[in-house]
């Protein structure tokens, strides 16, 4: 498994990913199927032209994508990886409900690797050029919430439990990478930005520590009725992760 040069090959490297954890039985495969059915969503954008500059949001979306392929190499290489991602990586054993899992993904991935692939992307240019294709994404992803959702309710049976949470928009929390943690994302993405490529290294890691400690939370809520909610959830909840992951795709 390379470096991506294309979504394409992002694509390949996910499906490798996902192979890997039914065979190893690895939950943190479970955001790895998330994020390959989202990223295929984007790609056929890019190929109907629906950006202002489809090649740079290309380029962005794979320099995005290489963060986490990166991060899951060192780490199965024993090698020195963002605290956030370590953390979440190091839960793939762990009894917590497929959401959870899911989420811890997303948490890394989107709070600390967007902002630094945006900024990457984008440094030596105007940063507010892109800003309407980033949140074009944003839209993108909104609309598959549901579709989501629905994928995650087949192995996670309790899911609508949910809305006693969220007034009965249980979405709002599958939400979380597309409306609030990227916008937090784009805040970041600015101050690296401004920052330049000489002086961001310990901004990274301040914004590290602090998606650390959401990852904390979302392993362990601190309302009891959250906490609750998630014990029952994960009794009735598939297990194996090769089923999981077979019937989050099927159609």
């Amino acid at each position: 498994m390379g470096k991506a040069n294309s979504i394409q090959e992002v694509l390949d490297n996910l499906d490798i990913i996902i192979e890997d954890a039914i065979a190893m039985n690895d939950c943190s495969g479970l955001f790895a199927y998330i994020y390959r059915r989202t990223t295929a969503e984007i790609a056929k954008e890019i190929e109907l032209k629906n950006f202002q500059n489809n090649e740079r949001l290309e380029i962005l979306d794979v320099a995005f994508a290489n963060l986490y392929l990166d991060a899951y190499k060192g780490y199965q290489n024993n090698q020195e990886v963002s605290r956030s991602w370590q953390y979440a990586f190091d839960q793939k054993d762990e009894t917590l409900t497929i959401l959870q899992h899911i989420l811890l993904g997303m948490n890394a991935h989107i709070n600390l690797d967007l902002g630094v692939a945006t900024a990457e992307t984008m440094m030596g240019k105007e940063i507010t050029d892109i800003e309407a294709d980033f949140n074009k994404v944003n839209d993108i992803l909104f609309q598959i919430t549901n579709e989501l959702q629905e994928r995650l309710s087949r192995v996670s049976p309790l899911m609508f439990l949910l809305d006693f949470l969220g007034n009965n928009k249980d979405e709002q929390i599958l939400d979380f990478s597309m409306r609030k943690a990227r916008g937090q994302s784009w805040n970041f993405a600015n101050l690296l930005w401004a920052l330049g490529d000489a002086d961001n290294k310990v901004a990274i890691q301040k914004i590290d520590g602090l998606v650390l400690k959401i990852a904390e939370r979302i392993k362990a809520p601190k309302t009891r009725l959250v906490r609750f909610f998630l014990k029952i959830m994960k009794r009735f909840e598939q297990k194996n992760v090769g089923k999981i992951i077979s019937k989050l795709k099927e159609d």
